[in-house]
C-alpha cells in the first residue's frame, strides 16, 4: 500500500521514523512519501519532500511571519498527493498545517489518519469539529486523552506512547557516561545539560538566559569544575547559537549536535525547553526544571486561550507539578540556579522526583507502541 505521512517538526520526525519501521515490518512492500527530517529518511532511504527545518514554526507572531511560505508548502503538498494518488494520508501531529491537508485529503476521498492527536485539549477546541469530519481514525499516545475524547465523542486507538520505546531503545541507554565523555572530548567531571528548544525563535529568548545560568552556576565553588552541555537541536546550527558563547565562557560551556540523548542521559541535571524533550527528560531519569519564554504578544494571546495548569506533558500525565515550570519573566538565571541546586544537593528532593517519573513512565504504559499503532492502520485500511 501506498502511504503520504506529514511530520512538520523534531518530535514528529522521531516519532513518524518509529512508525515507518512498524509499516515496513507489517507491511515489507510498503510505499511510503513523506514530510518529515534526517530520522525518517534514514528509515525510508531516501529525503524527504519537505524538511520539516524549512517550515517548523511555534507561536501567533511567528506564524503570520512566515505565513506566505506556509501557504506555498500547502498548495505544493495538495498537488502532490493528487499526483501520487495514497491509500492513506497520515498526520502526525503540526494542526496548523495538517488540519489544511486532512480537510482538503478528506473531500478529495483519500483515506486520513491522525497520529498523535492535536492538542484540543489545551487550546482551540473548536477543531474537534475539523477531527469529527475530517479524520477517519484519530490514534492518541496520552493516557489523559482518552477520557477527554470519550467525552466529545470521538472514536480512537491508543497503543500507548512511541516515547517509551525511543528513549528505551536509544543508544544512549547502553553507553556508559565514561564513553559518552571520551567520544565526545569533554572533561571527566559532571555536567549539566541545557536544552533551548529546536525552533529558532525558542533559541533565540532561551540562549541569553540559558548562558547567564551556566556563569553563575560556574562562579560557584562547588561548581567551577561542572561543564554545562548545550543540545544543538537536529534542525539547526551552530550560527544558531554562536552569538551567545563567547571566549569567556568557552572553557565551561559546550554545543552538541546530534547528541541529544545521551546529553540527557548522563546528565546529572537539566534545564529544558517545554515540549517532548522534557518528557524524554523523565523517562531517562534526569532531574529537570523546564523554562519556557515566547514572544510577549504569543503569550499575551495564549493566556487568554490555552485551558492546561501545565505546559510540561509530564506534569499533564499525573496532573501536578513532577518538576517546576518557570515561564516568561519567572525563567530567569537565578531561579534556574536555585532550581538546580536543589536537585543536585538536596537527596530527597532528587529521590522525590524519581519517584514521580516513575509514575509518570507507568501512566504512559509499555514498550512497542509504534508497532502496535502500525498494525492498528493496517488494520483499518486492510
Amino acid at each position: 500500500m501506498k502511504y503520504y505521512i506529514i511530520a512538520g517538526e523534531a518530535s514528529g520526525d522521531l516519532h513518524g521514523s518509529n512508525l515507518m519501521k512498524g509499516i515496513y515490518a507489517e507491511d515489507p512492500q510498503a510505499d511510503i512519501r513523506f514530510w518529515g527530517g534526517d530520522l525518517m529518511a534514514g528509515v525510508a532511504g531516501h529525503s524527504p519532500m519537505r524538511h520539516y527545518k524549512e517550515g517548523a514554526v511555534m507561536g501567533f507572531v511567528e506564524v503570520l511571519a512566515k505565513a506566505g511560505k506556509l501557504l506555498k508548502n500547502v498548495k505544493f503538498c495538495k498537488e502532490d498527493i493528487i499526483a501520487w494518488n495514497p491509500d492513506v494520508v497520515i498526520l502526525i501531529d503540526y494542526p496548523g498545517f495538517n488540519f489544511k491537508i486532512a480537510e482538503f485529503a478528506h473531500k478529495a476521498g483519500f483515506k486520513v489518519f491522525y497520529y498523535i492527536a492535536p492538542k484540543v485539549w489545551a487550546s482551540r477546541e473548536g477543531r474537534i469539529k475539523k477531527l469529527k469530519k475530517y479524520v477517519d481514525k484519530l490514534f492518541i499516545v496520552f493516557p489523559f486523552e482518552k477520557q477527554y475524547f470519550d467525552a466529545k465523542g470521538i472514536e480512537y486507538i491508543y497503543k500507548g506512547n512511541p516515547l517509551v520505546d525511543a528513549v528505551d531503545g536509544s543508544p544512549a541507554m547502553s553507553q556508559s557516561r565514561e564513553e559518552f565523555m571520551m567520544e565526545n572530548g569533554l572533561q571527566g567531571g559532571p555536567f549539566i545539560a541545557m536544552l533551548a528548544g529546536s525552533r529558532k525563535g525558542e533559541i533565540s529568548t532561551m540562549m541569553p538566559v540559558l548562558t547567564e545560568f551556566a556563569a553563575k552556576m560556574h562562579a560557584l565553588p562547588q561548581y567551577k569544575d561542572h561543564q554545562f552541555l548545550i543540545a544543538g537541536a537536529p534542525s539547526r546550527t551552530m550560527d544558531d547559537y554562536k552569538k551567545w558563547l563567547t571566549p569567556e565562557n568557552s572553557s565551561y560551556i559546550k554545543i552538541l549536535f546530534g547528541k541529544t540523548q545521551p546529553i540527557i542521559r548522563h546528565a546529572e541535571a537539566a534545564v529544558v525547553n517545554s515540549g517532548t524533550a522534557s518528557l524524554e527528560t523523565a523517562l531517562f531519569g534526569t532531574p529537570q526544571v523546564v523554562g519556557y519564554i515566547t514572544n510577549p504578544i504569543t503569550y499575551w494571546i495564549a493566556k487568554r486561550i490555552i485551558k492546561i495548569r501545565y505546559i510540561s506533558l509530564g506534569n499533564l500525565i499525573v496532573d501536578r507539578l513532577a518538576f517546576k515550570e518557570f515561564i516568561q519573566d519567572d525563567c530567569n538565571s537565578d531561579a534556574l540556579v536555585a532550581e538546580i541546586r536543589e536537585l543536585i544537593e538536596n537527596k530527597e528532593r532528587r529521590s522525590a522526583m524519581l519517584a514521580e517519573y516513575a509514575e509518570i513512565r507507568s501512566l504512559l504504559g509499555g514498550t512497542g507502541a509504534s508497532s502496535e499503532v502500525a498494525k492498528a492502520m493496517i488494520d483499518e485500511l486492510r
